[in-house]
């Protein structure tokens, strides 16, 4: 964190950071997703296309890198907060990812490094083990790279308004509805652009453009260095919050103090983690405070402070209790994305069953749909910064027009109304299949437009305007200072296990509908004969329950107590 220094040094260091550092630091973050978005929205293409991949290998290869990259961030997110900071984690973090990208271009342009195209009639070559390592090895490069700019950039950002400044902290709200603008815009283009050049120029141009789009945003975040407020780190908190938890552990037969002012209060020892403030002490998990309390034995003989194994401050207490009050808000957001993915498969495949076509002579990707979420999501972010918070504002008096309590609650109840749409637009599918004879003939084109899935794409666009940045606001705000590159890497953490939830959802469905007449609801084969419309309405079920849990742990979730200028001060508001 920042260390403490005299009162001009603190006025020149407030001058550094606000807005005119964005543009360095969103130049990255666009990098990052051209170059993400752009390779794996058609990745299953280039192994089986490029490399001969069987499609089984391509699909474990796929699912094996999604999961080394989702899991990445918790790494990069301890060396940021441990040791490195976040501006020089985001700087090595962007150029391993480089030179992963440098490698995937090199195999897509040198012919030594990759199988030769397929001749008529002739079983095509697969990729020999050495062409197989170079990918394997870009993907792991990338997947490094990714977990160390993902949970940073958003932390990175946010850090560049002073929190003690009541002039550049109104800022810091706004600066997650742009983060999440930039990345929108940056996944558009890549779905959209990126894709097309990799489909019909080729995957040189495909992957060298993202390539060359990273080396000017690593050029250019670096060159913002001198503009940048840059949190020194304050040593790992993990084993702060280990210190605490055996702390408590050894004097758990000690009586609780009468008092909470008895506890261990030490502000140069907290210094370096709390520089916008100390947290204050809270009356929840009462059985942490004794790692609080003070014996003779916590302090060697000569040492001036305590051996923290044993007693701890009040401060570092509360930081743990802040990280388990946040597990139950966190868990919310994995329903929600377990609803979203259903976009890139069954959504997918209802689109793939329907007439696409704009002209006679072109007709949209099915895998193009996912536009419409993102249309819909910048729409809703702009429509939420100009327009939503100047009017709820008025009727608040709060800055930042509802809290993000409130917004992701607004996200999850959007997301209820996206899924239970789609399954009657299902409904809507199935009976035009039916009625032109074509319900057992899964290959053919249903006569119905597949812009009736619009409404159930652009709802999950604006439910993750609204859960998604809220939740992220959530992560930032509510996370102790000298933890927020993890707190970020929850985010990513959430992303994950929704994921993960939706395939151990779809598998146990699909297991437990199956009946003996072949029946099922979500067939392998046809997907008119199934009962798809019932799947969604058990997601809308899961949601629903999900609202009210999460409606539950809002109302009594107590907002993270910090002093700031000797006053006890909430950051946020509750629902």
């Amino acid at each position: 964190m920042v260390e403490m220094k005299s009162k001009g040094n603190n006025h020149a260091q407030r001058k550094k950071g606000g807005i005119i550092t964005m543009p360095f630091i969103f130049a990255n973050e666009v990098g990052e997703k051209l170059a993400v978005v752009g390779f794996q929205t058609n990745m299953i293409s280039y192994l089986t296309q490029q490399l001969h991949m069987p499609m089984t290998q391509a699909a474990n290869t796929l699912t094996n890198f999604s999961g080394t990259a989702s899991l990445t961030p918790l790494l990069g997110a301890f060396m940021a907060d441990s040791f490195a900071g976040r501006f020089w984690t985001i700087t090595i973090a962007s150029v391993i990812y480089q030179i992963g990208m440098i490698c995937l271009t090199l195999s897509a342009v040198l012919p030594k490094l990759r199988p030769p195209a397929c001749k008529d009639g002739e079983t095509c070559q697969e990729a020999n083990m050495g062409q197989l390592a170079i990918l394997y090895i870009s993907l792991l490069l990338t997947s490094i790279g990714s977990g160390g700019i993902r949970p940073c950039v958003v932390a990175f950002g946010a850090d560049q308004f002073d929190e003690t400044d009541e002039n550049q902290k109104t800022n810091t709200w706004k600066f997650f509805n742009w983060y999440y603008f930039c990345m929108g815009v940056s996944m558009l283009v890549a779905v959209t652009v990126i894709v097309y050049i990799q489909d019909t120029v080729g995957w040189g141009w495909g992957l060298g453009i993202p390539s060359i789009a990273m080396v000017f945003s690593i050029t250019g975040f670096v060159l913002g260095y001198p503009l940048y407020r840059n949190m020194d780190p304050a040593g790992s908190p993990f084993t702060r919050l280990i210190q605490v938890c055996i702390a408590a552990y050894k004097k758990r037969k000690l009586p609780m103090v009468s008092d909470p002012k008895l506890l261990y209060e030490n502000e140069e020892l907290d210094a370096s983690i709390s520089v916008t403030g100390r947290l204050l002490h809270t009356t929840q998990m009462k059985f942490l405070d004794k790692a609080a309390i003070v014996t003779k034995e916590d302090f060697t003989k000569g040492q001036s402070d305590p051996d923290l194994w044993r007693l701890n401050t009040v401060h570092r207490v509360e930081e743990l209790k802040s990280l388990i009050r946040m597990g139950p808000i966190w868990a919310t957001g994995i329903i929600l994305i377990t609803a979203y993915a259903q976009q890139n498969t069954f959504s997918l495949q209802q689109a793939k069953t329907m007439n696409r076509s704009l002209t006679k002579s072109f007709q949209i990707p099915a895998g193009s749909m996912t536009v419409f979420t993102l249309i819909s999501m910048l729409t809703t972010i702009v429509f939420y910064d100009r327009v939503f918070v100047p009017i709820t504002r008025k009727f608040t008096g709060v800055e930042r027009g509802i809290s993000f309590l409130t917004r992701m609650a607004i996200g999850f109840a959007i997301s209820v109304f996206a899924t239970l749409v789609a399954g009657f637009i299902e409904i809507k599918r199935k009976k035009s299949a039916f009625a032109h004879g074509l319900t057992n003939k899964p290959y053919e084109t249903i006569p119905i437009s597949v812009f009736w899935l619009v409404p159930q794409y652009s709802l999950h666009g604006m439910a993750e305007a609204f859960m998604s940045i809220g939740h992220l606001e959530f992560f930032y705000d509510q996370a102790p200072e000298s933890m927020r590159s993890t707190a970020t890497a929850l985010f990513w953490m959430a992303i994950a296990a929704g994921n993960y939830c939706s395939t151990l959802l779809v598998t146990m469905v699909h297991k437990l509908s199956a009946g003996q007449d072949g029946s099922n609801w979500l067939p392998d084969d046809n997907l008119n004969k199934g009962k798809l419309e019932y799947f969604y309405w058990l997601l809308t079920l899961l949601q629903v329950l999900n609202l009210v849990y999460y409606l539950f742990c809002a109302k009594f979730y107590t907002l993270k107590p910090i002093e700031i200028a000797y006053k006890a001060k909430e950051d946020g508001d509750n629902v």
